[in-house]
Formats: structure tokens, sequence, C-alpha cells
């Protein structure tokens, strides 16, 4: 039986203590939640934020939102009290933040194995220089499921002057999303800290959508709109799948590897892009 696609179009963070906000997180027609217990936290509230969390996820229905934890680190006093909880919530997944090794992944995991949660999906909060240089290996460990991109951290570790065009942090993004590609794991890019300018937002999460990015992280339940719009394939990008699929099946059949679509030869190659776009489509309906 074939696995129901996830989209991540939308990833919108929600902390983990803030009752009103995880309920009304139920309503948003978000693709994931990335529950908060990391920097939107005060750490009078660590404890609080915990046991809050478990009880919206065990009593609460999500419905088909992807619903993962971020936890502190395990450098923090928080980190493994976050994890025990997380396991016991049952989340879609574990995101791990400051990852800048892939051991940190495996300690991660062996965590997870001693709590009886081997198979939870990980993900990595990608947000420091070395995390850059460590790419590769961080997306082939074991378990792992997912990057989120940490652009605001990351600026601020590589002295970068904000741009609208990210042009700074271009080298940095693109080698994530090749790892990323090359590893089959999903990617979500950084958040875009101006809420308000739904222009801007636009701008950023198109520029994101096409260097490769999955979906975006939000700050805030304004930018979802925006963003699932920007993710979505359009009605021309559907019609276009389906006829190069059609195109390429009827050439199968009659023993050719090429077909041609609209001037354009379609290959396997662009069947598989099409069938990618159809499972979006289906999947966001």
């Amino acid at each position: 039986m074939q696995q129901k696609f996830q989209p991540y179009r939308s990833a919108l963070y929600i902390p983990g203590a803030n009752e009103r906000a995880l309920e009304k997180a139920k309503t948003l027609s978000v693709d994931a939640i990335l529950f908060d217990l990391e920097d939107a936290v005060a750490p009078s509230a660590k404890a609080d934020a915990r046991q809050t969390l478990l009880n919206a996820l065990t009593t609460g229905d999500y419905g088909n939102r992807a619903r993962i934890i971020r936890i502190n680190g395990f450098d923090t006093e928080w980190g493994q009290d976050d994890l025990v909880a997380a396991v016991q919530a049952k989340p879609d997944g574990i995101l791990l933040p400051k990852v800048s090794t892939a051991a940190q992944v495996a300690d991660l995991l062996e965590r997870l194995t001693a709590l009886g949660a081997p198979n939870m999906p990980i993900w990595a909060m990608i947000e420091t220089p070395l995390a850059i240089l460590n790419i590769a290996d961080i997306a082939s460990a074991p378990g792992m499921a997912g990057f989120v991109m940490g652009t605001n951290d990351l600026a601020k570790d590589l002295s970068t002057k904000f741009r609208n065009d990210r042009a700074p942090l271009m080298a940095s993004l693109s080698i994530c999303v090749v790892a990323a590609k090359a590893h089959g794991l999903t990617i979500i890019d950084g958040v875009y800290n101006a809420f308000k300018d739904d222009g801007g937002l636009r701008i950023e999460a198109a520029q994101g959508r096409d260097y490769g990015f999955d979906g975006k992280s939000l700050i805030h339940p304004a930018q979802v709109a925006a963003t699932n719009e920007i993710f979505s394939p359009s009605e021309d990008e559907v019609n276009l799948a389906e006829r190069q699929i059609e195109a390429y099946e009827a050439a199968k059949a009659e023993g050719k590897g090429i077909a041609v679509v609209d001037g354009q030869i379609v290959e396997n190659l662009h069947v598989a892009t099409a069938q990618k776009i159809l499972a979006i489509a289906k999947a966001v309906k």
C-alpha cells in the first residue's frame, strides 16, 4: 500500500507553553506544526510548557498536520526531560536544535532507542557554520527525516548583513538543499521575521521554493495562506504534469523513451517531477 504523501508547505512554530495557541493550531491550514519547547519558552516556564504540550498532544486532534516537537539541546538541563515527554506525546518527529555534527544525531537516536522509540523520525535544526561544513554527514546519519533551517542564528554566526535577496546566505542554503535531496530528506526554509509584510514573505517563499525547499517555517498564523499558495502547484502546473505523464505513457506503449509536450521533450525524469507535482496537489486539495 502506497504511503500517503505529507506536504510541508507551511510549518508553523507554536510555543509549547501557550495553551491558546496550541488550541488555535488545530484550526489553521498549516501542513506541519513545530511545537516549540526551546526558544519560545522562558527558562522558568520550561517544565510547565513540557506538561502543557504533552497534555495538548495526548488529548487534542491535530488532523493531518505533521506534529514535530522541538526540544532543548542535550547541553541544557531541559533536553532529556523534554525528550522523555516528547516520546510520550508520540509526535511525527523530534526536532533537535543547533545540530552541527552527525554525532549529535547518533546521540539522539541512542536516547530514543533507550526510550523505546528507535523509529522516531529525527529532524535537525541547521543553524551554525559548523553544520554547513558537516551537512553531508548529518544528512546521511541514521534516523534523519528532515532539516529545518535556522536562518536567523546562521546569519548571526556568519556575521552577514540582512538583504532582501538573501545573497549572503545562498551558498549555505543551497548546499543544505543538495544534501537533503541527495539523502531523501525533507528540507524546510527559515522564517521571515516581518510577519506583517505579506509582499516580502511571498518573495522570500518563492525564492525558497525555486531553490528546492519543500516549504517554509513560519512565526505567525498570518503567514500561512501566502506560504501555502506559493508552495502549491498552480492549475497550469497540474495541467502540464497530467499531460506529460499521459504523453510519456503513450510514447512508452509505442516503444519510445521520449515524448513531446508543448514542443518540449518529456523523459522519465520529467515524469518523476510531474508525479510529485500531482502528489502535492492531491494532498493539499
